[in-house]
Parts: C-alpha cells; sequence; structure tokens
C-alpha cells in the first residue's frame, strides 16, 4: 500500500515520470551502498533481534510519512528523505529476513518450500495491497495507507517476539570486517552458480523491475485511467506472481531449478515487451501478471538454489549480496527509466528494457551446461539427488 501510495503522492504532486524515478532510487540505493557491510552483522548477531529492530524503525518511518501527509506538509524533499531512510532500513532487513528464514524451519530439505510459501504471503500482500490502496486513495487520499502500514508493523514484531526458536548463539568475529567483507565478495564471485545466477538477477533488476516505477505513467496517461487502473495494474501483476508461487510451494524438491530461471525471465522480459504494446486495460493487466509470474519464478528459483548451495557461515553476506542484486541495481535501473521515459515515452522505456531482459535469459540458457555439472555433485552429496544416478538432473523436465 506504501509504495502505491508513494508514487501515486509523487505524482499527483509532480506529474513528473524522471522524479518517480528519482524517488524509487534514493529509497533503494542504499542498499546497494550498505547492504554487503550489512551482511557481516547479520553473520554474527542475533537475526530475530535484527528484524525487530529494522521492524520498528520501519514503522517510524511509515508513520512519519503518514504524519506529515495528513498535516498538509509534505514536500518531494520529505518524500525523498524518508525514502533514503527506509532504503538504510532494508539493506540490513532484507538479507536478515533472507538469512532468518533457514531458522524458522525444522528440516533443510523444505527449504524451497518455504521460501515459495514465503513468496505466497509476499504476492497475496502485493495483489490485496496495491488494489486497497487504489480504493482507500481515491477515497480518501495517501495519508491513511501510510497509516495502516505504520500500524500493520505491530503484528509483524509481534510475531517476531512471539516465535520459538532453538538458541542460535551470536558468532563471534574471528576476523576484521573489511576481511570478512572480503571473504563473502571472494566466496560469491568465485563459485560459479552463484556468481551466474547473481548476475542474472542483478540485470533482470537493473532493467526489468523498474517498470513498476512508470505503472502510474501507464495508469494515468497511456490507459487514460487513475488510482484505480494503478490498483487494477499491481494487482494483476500479484496474481501472476501467487501463480508462480504457489507452483513452486508445490515442488518436492530443488531439482529442476536451474532450468526454471532462464524460462522465468523469458516469460517476463516478453511479458514487458506486450505491455509497452499494450493500449488496452485488460489486456495490460494480463500482460502484467505474465510478468509478475516470470519475475516470481526467477526471483523464488534463485532464492532456493543460493540458500541451497550457500554455507551457513556466510549465508547473511551472500544473502546481502543478492539483496544488492535484488534491490540495490534497481535504484540505478528506476532513474535509467525515469530518464528514458521522460525522453522517448514510458511504452517504449518498457518495451526497451523487455528485450534486454529476454537477452539475458538467452545469455543464461549458454551457461545451463556448465552450472548442471558443477551443482549435480553437490546435490548428490547432500542426497537431493540420487549419487548412482548421475543423469538424473539433466533428464528432468521441470514442472
Amino acid at each position: 500500500m506504501t509504495r502505491i501510495a508513494t508514487a501515486w503522492l509523487v505524482y499527483r504532486l509532480t506529474q513528473s515520470a524522471l522524479l518517480l524515478g528519482t524517488v524509487s532510487f534514493a529509497g533503494q540505493f542504499p542498499a546497494f551502498l550498505i547492504a554487503p557491510l550489512a551482511g557481516v552483522w547479520i553473520d554474527r548477531l542475533n537475526r530475530r533481534k535484527v528484524l525487530v529492530c529494522t521492524q520498528t524503525l520501519s514503522m517510524v518511518q511509515s508513520l512519519s510519512l503518514a504524519a506529515l501527509t495528513f498535516s498538509g506538509h509534505i514536500t518531494i524533499a520529505w518524500i525523498l528523505g524518508l525514502s533514503v531512510m527506509q532504503g538504510c532500513i532494508n539493506a540490513f532487513d532484507m538479507p536478515g529476513r533472507q538469512a532468518f528464514m533457514v531458522q524458522m524451519i525444522g528440516d533443510r530439505s523444505d527449504l524451497g518450500n518455504a521460501i515459495a510459501i514465503n513468496s505466497s504471503m509476499v504476492n497475496m500482500a502485493r495483489l490485496v495491497g496495491p488494489s486497497l490502496a487504489g480504493l482507500v486513495i481515491a477515497a480518501t487520499g495517501e495519508g491513511w495507507c501510510f497509516l495502516i502500514d505504520g500500524v500493520s508493523y505491530l503484528a509483524v514484531i509481534a510475531s517476531l517476539v512471539a516465535m520459538r526458536l532453538e538458541a542460535q548463539p551470536a558468532r563471534r568475529a574471528a576476523a576484521s570486517t573489511f576481511t570478512e567483507l572480503k571473504e563473502g565478495w571472494s566466496y560469491v564471485s568465485r563459485f560459479v552458480p552463484i556468481r551466474t545466477i547473481l548476475t542474472l538477477f542483478a540485470v533482470v533488476s537493473l532493467m526489468g523491475m523498474p517498470y513498476v516505477v512508470l505503472m502510474p505513467v501507464f495508469a494515468g496517461k497511456v490507459l487514460g485511467g487513475g488510482p484505480h487502473a494503478l490498483g487494477f495494474l499491481m494487482g494483476a501483476m500479484g496474481v501472476g506472481a501467487l501463480i508462480a508461487a504457489f507452483s513452486l510451494a508445490a515442488r518436492k524438491s530443488v531439482r529442476g531449478l536451474i532450468r526454471i530461471i532462464p524460462i522465468a525471465a523469458s516469460a517476463f522480459g516478453l511479458g514487458l515487451i506486450g505491455f509497452g504494446l499494450s493500449r488496452v486495460l485488460w489486456l495490460s493487466m494480463i500482460l502484467a501478471a505474465i510478468a509478475g509470474m516470470g519475475m516470481m519464478l526467477g526471483m523464488a528459483s534463485s532464492n532456493t538454489i543460493i540458500q541451497t548451495l550457500v554455507t551457513e557461515d556466510k549465508r547473511g553476506r551472500v544473502m546481502s549480496y543478492y539483496t544488492m542484486a535484488f534491490v540495490g541495481m534497481a535504484p540505478f535501473g528506476s532513474l535509467l527509466a525515469g530518464a528514458l521515459a521522460s525522453v522517448i515515452g514510458a511504452p517504449a522505456t518498457v518495451m526497451l528494457n523487455g528485450s534486454v531482459v529476454l537477452l539475458g535469459a538467452l545469455w543464461f540458457f549458454t551457461r545451463l551446461p556448465e552450472l548442471r555439472r558443477i551443482v549435480r555433485p553437490i546435490y548428490q552429496e547432500m542426497g537431493i539427488i540420487p549419487a548412482a544416478n548421475e543423469m538424473a538432473l539433466e533428464e528432468e523436465i521441470p514442472s
């Protein structure tokens, strides 16, 4: 709700696609700078306590937006400043949540299902939130969206405190922060499967994700709608992502997910190209759903594989680079998308971005043989595939 309300508020105040991209940049760029350092501390600290802290600060940020909007003192400067604050919080919160997930499940073989179920809940919120935000904005204004969001953090914090988990003592620092930061980078850059997945993920985040920033332009100018149309478009994207998450939650194993990643990226790219061409709301909703499905399939599959392969002592640092690729690259893409849209228009920008995502998917396809060769013995050692059946992974058709 807050994302939609913020985007609509910026667009209402400025009517500028460039400022839409700038505000998104301000909210995501801190993750690019801070996330690797945050990963070092997440590996050292109690992850639940980190999340309680980040969720409390996020509540303060949302309630501040609400207070400024209700009082009539909200300006682009305030929105930019509070967006930077949220970006700094997310630099710790996102890798912290991803690393904490392993502590919430008893059997590591359930990791893929847990990630998919988590994605299902996120996308249920993505489905309901934007539609509800559109109705609330049309009826009362953006301030109530910020207030509802701020109050909702109380439930999140209460849930974290109520969890009963096995004690996870904080790891003592065996080396300096810089040494551990360097160690994490060496691990990510030298381990081919994680490096390849994160590279594609960074391309998708840079060129694909920013289309969400331009949604108010599509809803208002391209399709001739308003807050309701924006809610429908975001809701359609959430439906597609939810379908993808449910399909992954039903899978019994991580096997076959590597091949799904480029297929998902291809669907995402083609969905974006079609979305840029559409001038009809119902067709744009269908194409947004396809894009959302491809985006979620790729994101959840990548997350599952990385979480399966990474060693526990480096989980926080690796997930910080995952956050860097997912969130950290998006601000550059948002800034680029806003600048391009102001010159060549939002539809042409989205079609160009979709084409780059499609090229990234084709590149990943060429890397599949090497990735399967490296991952197969690791899966065999973990018992994910039988050691005697060396061709099992290659012959499997993903469901």
